[in-house]
């Protein structure tokens, strides 16, 4: 590819504002969780066919692959919460159980599933320790049986710390499951219970240590900022009860309000009051990255650290890569063969087409001729650091010097600064990591010499 980006055909939204605090103020505020790409829709008479012509395919098309387990049942709806799918009840859960061992076990028979061993494992929700002990321990056993894993495969299950009693920890152990998530979102009482979160903060402290001391498994929680009654004095609180734990490893993420969110009504209807700002919530990220620092934690990527070498959060990382994801559940998304697969998250339908060997498919997306490159954007925006080198012997072409013009504006504009072959994130540029990663994806789609160079290379 030659020649450079022209950045004055941007939009200029994507390069950032003119600020002497990029931190607080380079852009309005954080629009999405994770970056992402325009993508082909495939119509409903072709979807099903091309999955399971993705199922039987025996030639590897990425080198890494993940399987996610969808549980789609919540006992509690927590007011900051966009995916709520059902109301935790047993009769429904164990119908829906036996459901989801019939399509492991189909999809485990698949041809496609067989070539390759899978490097993470992820049972996500909804809250998949609503499921019973003898569930949580048949579903690791089942997965480990049926479906090939690497000798260090990580298998992570997620959940709440309320009622995760000790019967439930061996039994998870015994399954096979090496890598529990816990999402406390914040330690602070009065917070918890405005985002309608179980246990006060004194049960979830004695708890997550117990289940640390154990050493059986890295114990990894997600900390949330920016609620409604969290203020900074109360996330360093948060910050400081995160260490006081022992915990092997902490997700840092800023609240994003979307419109679905119970949060949103409540505090338009005066039951709440309003979250934190934009600024306000760069402020508390600032806190956090410091914090980690002066405590000499390993920082696994922007948002993540680690307090122990066993926590290596590979299904996070290869999510953000090229990397296959077979999604298996009703609710679960995923991607197989270039295609995006989202299934079905009505209960009911899924059931049904389940007992009966149908694809429970409700939207497949085909993968842009790019999809690889904005993998490469997203992983490197991710990891704080982009590399010439690393992006070149991955690409096959020199992404780095094509984007270099865009890169200067952002270094003048405190987000980045460039060092021979490498781009780094400021702090204020790791705060909108996923922001400018959208941003150079976006800039790429609307550069014409870069899509039409991305299209020559697919008719290719």
């Amino acid at each position: 590819m030659n020649n450079q980006i022209d950045t004055n055909q941007l939009d200029p939204k994507l390069l950032g504002l003119d600020t002497p605090d990029p931190l607080l103020f380079a852009f309005t505020k954080k629009k999405a969780a994770h970056a992402g790409a325009k993508t082909e829709i495939i119509s409903d008479n072709k979807k099903f066919t091309y999955l399971q012509n993705a199922l039987q395919n025996t030639q590897v098309y990425a080198k890494n692959r993940c399987l996610y387990v969808h549980i789609p049942f919540c006992r509690v709806r927590c007011t900051f919460c966009n995916f709520f799918q059902n109301a935790a009840q047993k009769s429904m859960i164990d119908d829906y159980f036996n459901a989801l061992l019939i399509e492991l076990k189909w999809k485990a028979n698949q041809p496609w599933t067989q070539i390759a061993p899978f490097q993470a494992v992820y049972i996500g929700g909804g809250t998949p320790t609503d499921l019973s002990p003898q569930q949580v321990f048949q579903l690791g056993n089942t997965i480990r049986n049926l479906f090939p894993l690497t000798n260090d495969c990580e298998m992570t299950l997620e959940g709440r710390i309320n009622k995760f009693s000790e019967e439930m920890f061996d039994n998870a152990l015994e399954g096979g499951f090496n890598r529990f998530s816990f999402g406390v979102q914040s330690f602070n009482t009065k917070v918890r219970r405005a985002a309608k979160r179980l246990d006060d903060r004194e049960v979830v402290m004695q708890r997550l240590h117990q289940l640390s001391q154990q050493n059986a498994a890295p114990i990894v929680i997600d900390l949330l900022f920016g609620l409604p009654y969290q203020t900074l004095d109360i996330w360093k609180q948060d910050l400081n009860d995160f260490l006081e734990t022992g915990v092997h490893g902490v997700d840092l993420y800023q609240l994003i309000e979307l419109g679905g969110m119970p949060m949103v009504k409540m505090i338009e209807n005066g039951r709440l009051p309003d979250p934190a700002t934009s600024a306000e919530k760069a402020l508390m990220f600032k806190a956090g990255v410091h914090f980690m620092d002066k405590h000499h934690i390993t920082r696994l990527s922007v948002n993540h650290w680690a307090t122990d070498k066993r926590e290596r959060s590979i299904y996070n990382s290869l999510a953000k890569t090229d990397a296959e994801v077979l999604p298996v559940g009703c609710g679960a998304g995923g991607n197989v063969g270039g295609f995006g697969l989202m299934q079905h998250r009505m209960l009911k339908e899924y059931i049904e087409e389940v007992k009966t060997h149908q694809h429970s498919l409700a939207m497949m997306t085909k993968q842009s001729a790019s999809a690889s490159t904005h993998a490469s954007i997203k992983v490197a925006f991710d990891h704080g650091v982009l590399s010439r080198r690393k992006l070149f012997k991955t690409l096959g072409f020199d992404l780095f010097q094509y984007c270099l013009p865009l890169f200067e504006i952002w270094q003048e504009k405190g987000l980045v600064n460039i060092e021979d072959d490498y781009l780094t994130l400021t702090l204020a540029g790791e705060f909108w990591n996923v922001t400018l990663a959208q941003n150079l994806i976006g800039a790429l789609q609307q550069d014409e010499r870069f899509i039409n160079d991305s299209n020559r290379k697919k008719a290719c």
